[in-house]
């Protein structure tokens, strides 16, 4: 059995020591205070007994478990990303523990009414009667992505202690800067030497995906004219109003707030102008390469358009790809999902398998020749000060990683 009480303690050790990344930095890791947790991470790795333990100079750690079977096994990894969101502090976390949680509000913070409700956030009631993990409503929790770290480490833990389960040949890595979106960019894949691996990185119970967005950012620049109002007439160019014109005419209904599932869209995330100029930061996503392709093309035609109707280069366009949808590199390797889909069954969690909204470590590394679908760690509201975890959805997690490990070492 795994330990609650040693996940509950292992993982408040975690939280609490800050490690927000920061999107304005050029360093690897993004800020100093993530190497707090890094070195922690590393020496805890050696006091369970793992093998290889390295960290490098931007705080990527890895580490071994070597097989104990006697027979050729495909060697596998488990991920996981240390930093925590720069969207809402991660600074003085002061996690709360709810026991047997009986499916009412739970007050975070009497002093500012801040309040989980089920009412609001209705995958609560999923976990009636389980020990649920919460913030103190004034700071994000860090179960994206410490959860994932603890049920590495308690999997490696455990398989070490009960060598009674047969495994292969397992390589665990942590990485900085992941919600900052580089957390796969100084990733080693040579030196993690595995033939295919998972991020411990989703969310709800039971969640599994190999399908993520394809990723563009675009970076819209409209070029106006200032002079005096009183004598603007026929001379000013308002950039401000160009650009609502840019806005207005990308389709309204292709927004995160109005798609879901498979459905893609383009979102204007940053707006800073005057009449001079204004700057539209957007962000295009689409599962479907074609579909992500063509949305790219509609921002480049209206930007061509609105050219056309002023006479004049007033709008620029930059489209930049950031990341693709890991579908096409997971899909000729589907056994690497089959044997989490069975290990789940075999723990009585039913698998949910669906596509991410988002991007992930995964996507990257299986472009980088690392095939790297996404397993749950039990994390809900991530990035805010509603983010909780289930303590028993953390233990399914680890229970996961053994299995699969058990799994990959019997299974031709």
């Amino acid at each position: 059995m795994i330990s609650k009480e040693n996940i509950i303690k292992r993982f408040i050790s975690y939280v609490t020591i800050d490690t927000e990344s920061d999107p304005a930095s050029n360093t690897t890791p993004s800020t100093k205070k993530q190497w707090n947790l890094a070195n922690k991470l590393a020496e805890e790795l050696k006091a369970i007994g793992m093998h290889d333990v390295t960290i490098d100079d931007n705080a990527y750690i890895m580490a071994t478990l070597p097989s104990n079977v006697d027979h050729d096994v495909p060697t596998i990894g488990f991920i996981s990303h240390f930093d925590t969101s720069p969207d809402f502090t991660g600074a003085n976390v002061n996690p709360q523990i709810i026991e047997n949680y009986d499916g009412q509000d739970i007050v975070l913070n009497a002093s500012e009414n801040i309040i989980l409700s089920p009412d609001y956030f209705d995958d609560l009631l999923l976990y009636v009667g389980q020990t649920l993990i919460t913030t103190d409503g004034t700071t994000l929790l860090g179960a994206d992505d410490k959860a994932g770290i603890c049920e590495i480490i308690s999997a490696m833990e455990y398989l070490i202690n009960h060598p009674e389960i047969k495994h292969g040949k397992i390589r665990v890595g942590f990485t900085p800067d992941e919600e900052i979106g580089r957390g796969a960019h100084k990733f080693n894949v040579e030196k993690f030497d595995a033939d295919w691996a998972y991020t411990m990185d989703g969310s709800q119970i039971g969640e599994l995906e190999y399908e993520n967005f394809n990723a563009a950012s675009a970076v819209v620049k409209v070029k106006g004219k200032i002079v005096h109002p009183g004598y603007a007439k026929g001379k000013m160019i308002n950039s401000m109003y160009i650009a609502q014109e840019f806005i207005n005419s990308l389709p309204r209904l292709e927004t995160p707030e109005h798609t879901h599932g498979y459905q893609g869209f383009f979102h204007l995330h940053n707006i800073k102008g005057d009449v001079e100029e204004t700057v539209l930061e957007y962000i295009i996503r689409d599962h479907d390469k074609g579909h992500f392709e063509a949305r790219k093309e509609v921002m480049q035609k209206l930007t061509n358009e609105l050219n056309s109707q002023y006479s004049r280069e007033i709008i620029t366009t930059e489209i930049k790809d950031q990341y693709y949808n890991m579908k096409e590199k997971i899909e000729p390797v589907m056994h690497i999902v089959d044997i989490v889909e069975k290990a789940m069954i075999q723990l009585g969690i039913e698998p949910l398998i669906k596509a991410i909204r988002g991007g992930t470590d995964g996507s990257q590394l299986s472009y980088m020749g690392l095939p790297c679908p996404n397993i749950f760690a039990g994390g809900h509201n991530f990035h805010g000060r509603y983010e909780y975890v289930p303590v028993e959805s953390m233990i399914k997690a680890t229970e996961v990683i053994c299995k699969i490990a058990e799994l990959t070492a019997s299974e031709k």
